[in-house]
């Protein structure tokens, strides 16, 4: 089984619905008790996530301005700032659950994302 089966086809598909999930999922979630920051920090993150993948050189792509290793990059840094927002924030329960549970997912969904279509080595069985 290879590691890496997530296509960046695929990626763009798992951006799009953790956009939505990350501006609808704090309202039905209840967010906001320890901090109203925890939130508007999602809605925006979502936002955000909308625009970069328009912006992304994938199919789902529509201006194709970001090369997807730099879109996978912007993704280990969304991660890494999901890790420390409870802890900037003072989030406390599900508000920061919530976050740490993001940031290893879009962990793992970086980890489990080839990097290359099979296209850009024609020939090639490494994908």
């Amino acid at each position: 089984m290879k590691l890496r089966f997530l296509s960046p086809t695929n990626h763009g598909i798992v951006d799009y619905a953790a956009a939505v999930a990350l501006i609808g999922g704090p309202f039905i979630l209840g967010l906001g008790s320890s901090n109203p920051a925890a939130l508007w920090i999602s809605v925006v993150t979502g936002i955000t996530v909308i625009i970069v993948s328009i912006a992304t050189r994938y199919r789902y792509g529509i201006f194709k301005l970001i090369p997807f290793g730099g879109h996978l990059a912007l993704d280990l840094l969304v991660a890494t700032a999901f890790m420390f927002v409870p802890y900037l924030f003072k989030l406390e329960g599900v508000d920061a659950a919530y976050f740490y549970i993001n940031a290893v997912v879009v962990y793992l969904v970086v980890a489990l994302t080839a990097s290359e279509t099979p296209e850009a080595h024609p020939g090639s069985s490494r994908f």
